[in-house]
């Protein structure tokens, strides 16, 4: 790791109330690991019987949709936002679901549980191969195995039918 002002490898040091932490000897600061925010959303339609799942340029799994929280955005209106971006649905509600650091990425992901508008999807261009709807069932089976996009789908899936 190293100082992102100055550019100098950070050392663990203690820090009263923080345990150890990366700080810049030259700088004479302690700083804290950045990383990116992304949301990812369960997208389920109105009936609540049907979870949309997307493959992405050049994959061979299925994910759930997700996208970069932009600076200055909420994580809810960058539900919404990318949601339409990458499948041209409209997102009618959304609920949060938790989160969890995603390291391959360096990314916080939050995950929500939304209810899509009805109508065609347009997978945006560039960024999914394939996005389409599946039972629950079928989503499970589906989806990614040991990913992050399964342990939030298998969290969702029993709040979906309380989902109002």
């Amino acid at each position: 790791m190293f100082c992102t002002d100055c550019g100098e490898q950070l050392t663990l040091m203690f820090a009263d109330g923080e345990g150890l932490v990366p700080y810049c000897k030259k700088c004479g600061k302690f700083r804290f690991p950045q990383y990116s925010c992304a949301v990812s959303m369960v997208a389920v339609n109105r009936a609540k019987d049907k979870i949309l799942l997307a493959r992405h340029d050049g994959q061979n799994d299925y994910v759930l949709v997700a996208g970069y929280v932009k600076k200055g955005e909420t994580a809810e209106k960058a539900v919404f936002r990318e949601f339409k971006e990458e499948t041209n649905l409209n997102t009618v509600k959304a609920k949060y679901m938790g989160s969890r650091y995603y390291e391959p990425h360096n990314v916080l992901m939050l995950n929500f549980l939304i209810i899509a508008e009805d109508g065609e999807i347009i997978p945006a261009k560039n960024e999914l191969d394939d996005a389409r709807w599946f039972s629950v069932e079928e989503a499970l089976g589906t989806i990614k195995k040991d990913s992050l996009a399964e342990a939030f789908l298998k969290n969702a899936v029993p709040e979906i039918k309380k989902f109002n």
